[in-house]
């Protein structure tokens, strides 16, 4: 039987470098650093005094007072994003529609609402753990981003959140594409939203020496940089609608790119450290060729995972060369979170909406920020400037802790 094909038809993001799709593009293309100091809480007495935050974000356009009270910040962002996407694709399908039974929602995110649990926690310690919210628990589940999006559009089909860590977003697209390709859904709500810009998440991280401890904007983000110390934690949310293809031709709905390739795969090895020389992550970018059937050399760019810690920019370095061979130098290989910050579970997302706005208008966005090259790493990053270039084949990488990997690709549509 032969496989369904998959297009894009929608996109939506709320992100540290805008709060639309539009913006966040045009921002992405001049380069613009979404990362400033913290102002979500007092870092007076923290070491990490930057994040990734979303600014002026303002969910009641979309979201009324009443729910959005119910709704964790990471919730609401996903709602937003979804809005837009959804607006932008044109689709409008009534209620009653027996067509809701093949639209499905898949919105990772890695950790939920630690804002929530910190507020409850202390509001029990204070009044005792009975008197907390009665919204604490369906507000901070991972799963409720996907949950409210389906309770407001009346999508019925497969309603779920891969939790991935790092990888979720991307994982959330890739499945959502297996699902309409394999003819289980029509239609699909994809991405990934992350909101934990706060004490515990950055002392967390920070105790593992996960986070840099810059406090210039412009050199903390620094992917492939020899001057790398960490990520930077950003929020937010990006959100695809993918379509069959005849049945996004059949409604005359614009196509930003086809979807065409997914792998993901596991290294086995390490709560948070990545195989060495990124075996699996070569591994999974060979997986996601395999299944868009196509060869290496036919990749025009690649949205890395790209985090600015010394481990990670080594190995999935490495694991392009293993994966790409001699073409690994001829690729454009760019790190987006050099504007935006690390959104965990989020990044996903809001990458793959970058990476179809990139094979859509032939443009690749830089890794801003870079300043030192590092001598092992050589390939092509794209340094400061974005560039226009004609890609027929881009793809998206994202690499978790748990050793969970994976990687989309996109191709240019062309009708």
């Amino acid at each position: 039987m032969e496989k369904r094909r998959v297009v894009v038809t929608g996109i939506g993001t709320v992100n540290p470098i805008g709060n639309t799709a539009a913006e966040t593009w045009a921002n992405a293309r001049a380069g613009v650093c979404g990362i400033g100091p913290i102002t979500r809480f007092d870092t007076t007495d923290f070491k990490v005094k930057l994040a990734g935050e979303v600014k002026n974000f303002d969910p009641e356009p979309v979201i009324d007072r009443r729910d959005a009270k119910k709704m964790a910040r990471f919730t609401q962002m996903a709602v937003v994003a979804a809005d837009e996407a959804l607006k932008d694709s044109g689709l409008s399908i009534e209620k009653d529609d027996p067509a809701l039974n093949r639209c499905g929602i898949i919105i990772s995110s890695g950790i939920g609402s630690l804002p929530t649990i910190e507020e409850e926690h202390t509001r029990g310690m204070q009044r005792g753990y009975e008197k907390v919210s009665p919204f604490f628990i369906p507000m901070v589940i991972p799963n409720m981003a996907a949950a409210q999006i389906a309770i407001r559009t009346g999508f019925k089909g497969i309603c779920t959140c891969p939790v991935t860590a790092c990888a979720g977003g991307t994982n959330a697209v890739g499945d959502a594409f297996h699902r309409i390709r394999d003819g289980y859904e029509d239609v699909m709500i994809a991405g990934g939203t992350e909101g934990c810009v706060s004490p515990l998440a950055i002392g967390g991280f920070s105790s593992m020496k996960a986070l840099t401890t810059a406090t210039d904007p412009n050199a903390a983000s620094v992917p492939f940089d020899a001057r790398r110390s960490g990520f930077v934690l950003g929020e937010g949310s990006g959100i695809l609608v993918l379509e069959e293809l005849e049945h996004a031709k059949a409604r005359g709905a614009k196509i930003y790119a086809e979807m065409v390739g997914y792998g993901a795969n596991c290294d086995a090895y390490h709560m948070t450290a990545p195989a060495p020389h990124g075996a699996g992550g070569a591994a999974c970018m060979t997986l996601a060729l395999n299944d868009a059937c196509i060869n290496p050399e036919a990749v025009d760019y690649i949205n890395a995972h790209g985090t600015s810690t010394k481990m990670n920019d080594s190995c999935e370095t490495e694991a392009i060369k293993t994966a790409f061979g001699d073409w690994a130098y001829k690729l454009c290989v760019s790190s987006t979170k050099s504007m935006t910050g690390h959104l965990l579970g989020g990044a996903g997302g809001v990458e793959a909406v970058l990476t179809a706005l990139a094979v859509h208008d032939d443009f690749v966005p830089a890794t801003i920020h870079y300043e030192q090259p590092d001598p092992e790493l050589d390939l092509d990053y794209v340094p400061n400037v974005g560039r226009e270039k004609k890609l027929r084949y881009a793809m998206s990488n994202s690499l978790g802790f748990g050793g969970h990997n994976a990687c989309i690709v996109m191709k240019k549509w062309e009708g």
